[in-house]
């Protein structure tokens, strides 16, 4: 059976170009072409929030791994967070010379790297709010960036059709990837950081192994691929295209799983939720669609140790997984003695709830001090104003 449709959400004015899932499942950031950011509540009935403060279209979205922070990306050269509640605080960041395409948070929740048209792809602190660093290889825009799971490397996709590895702390590139005939719009790193995926406007995605720098799978489509994600078993690859549809990849097996036909018009956006049930998609038609995955979890649960034979590129076994086994191994030895399983995952809810609450606390703690320094540039501003203006009257005074 295919995924089923679980809801559409209506509200934006112009075509979606973005979509991301809380931790949580709570709660769906959306951007559009309108220049707003939507925070639509999975529950029923609940009204969704409408953020106003890009000038222009807003082109990225994505939460924060604790949820409590939103980051978007616009044309109008900002990057903003927003505080996901009602009051929909935000602060921009400023340092990219043209349209912002992409944001994305390090899984740690600590740095966010962002995408421009000014050709280079940016570093900032996220509680600090303050840029760091530029990576300027690139010589045209750049449509996408993203960190690797363990943070260390930044992987980048640019009309210069090239995807290029970057080492986070040398900010040296260390490998760039040219088998792309087109632009290629979106770049991402599988769950287990050893291999990375990019869409293309050559119709294709093509999957690279980044420890040996080599093409692992290559697939073929009819039509622009504007945005990919991976579920995160690492087991499948979702894409959105502009002939309207989301295909759903099986990278085990190498092949086409699903083409589901959503959008009215080109299907510009899709992204798994954290746990992988549920994913979103967004189009020219202005929706955004939730869907429910299919999978059970005990099939990508088994999946990750009975390696399915699928044949790569070159007729070798994709090594996808090799780094997943580990996990697998863990688990197995956990659930033995079920009453201590137990307890343990007890303790675990617990502290993952107070963990999540004290990082909730900082997110707010970081956007009310942000605000407060930008209250206290602005009085500063008036401060020298005013003096300026006095000592021009003692001046003229004297002469």
């Amino acid at each position: 059976e295919d995924p089923s449709l679980e809801r559409h959400f209506k509200g934006h004015r112009d075509a979606v170009t973005s979509v991301d899932f809380s931790l949580n499942k709570k709660q769906l950031a959306s951007g559009s072409m309108d220049s707003c950011v939507m925070i639509w509540s999975m529950r029923p009935q609940m009204r969704p929030y409408r953020f106003v403060g890009h000038k222009d279209a807003v082109l990225c979205v994505q939460f924060s791994p604790s949820g409590h922070l939103v980051a978007s990306g616009s044309r109008d050269k900002t990057v903003r967070l927003w505080v996901p509640s009602v009051k929909g605080e935000s602060t921009a960041f400023k340092a990219h010379t043209a349209t912002v395409r992409s944001v994305h948070f390090s899984s740690d929740g600590q740095s966010l790297v962002t995408a421009s048209d000014d050709k280079t792809v940016k570093v900032w602190t996220v509680h600090r709010q303050k840029f760091l660093f530029s990576l300027s290889q690139h010589i045209n825009w750049v449509r996408c960036a993203r960190f690797s799971p363990d943070g260390r490397l930044i992987v980048s996709a640019s009309d210069d059709k090239t995807v290029k590895l970057w080492d986070k702390t040398s900010r040296e590139c260390i490998h760039s990837f040219c088998e792309h005939g087109g632009f290629v719009n979106h770049v991402d790193f599988h769950p287990s950081g050893t291999c990375i995926a990019a869409a293309g406007t050559d119709n294709t995605v093509k999957v690279w192994d980044v420890r040996m720098n080599r093409l692992l799978q290559h697939y073929q489509g009819n039509a622009v691929v504007n945005s990919l994600s991976f579920h995160p078993s690492g087991n499948y690859l979702i894409t959105a295209s502009n002939d309207s549809t989301l295909k759903i990849l099986d990278l085990l097996e190498g092949r086409l799983l699903y083409t589901l036909h959503g959008h009215q018009g080109p299907a510009t956006c899709v992204a798994f939720s954290r746990a992988g049930d549920l994913f979103a998609s967004g189009g020219s038609d202005e929706q955004v669609v939730v869907w429910k995955t299919n999978f059970d979890a005990e099939d990508y649960g088994d999946a990750l140790k009975t390696q399915k034979s699928g044949t790569n590129v070159d007729g070798t076994q994709p090594a996808l997984q090799s780094e997943m086994d580990c996990g697998v191994h863990l688990k197995k030895t956990k659930s033995q003695d079920p009453d201590r399983n137990h307890v343990q995952q007890e303790e675990e809810t617990s502290l993952a709830k107070t963990l999540e609450h004290i990082m909730a606390q900082l997110d707010v703690l970081t956007q009310t001090v942000s605000i407060l320094e930008q209250r206290l540039t602005l009085t500063e501003d008036k401060l020298k104003e005013c003096l300026e203006n006095q000592q021009k009257i003692i001046q003229n005074k004297m002469s």
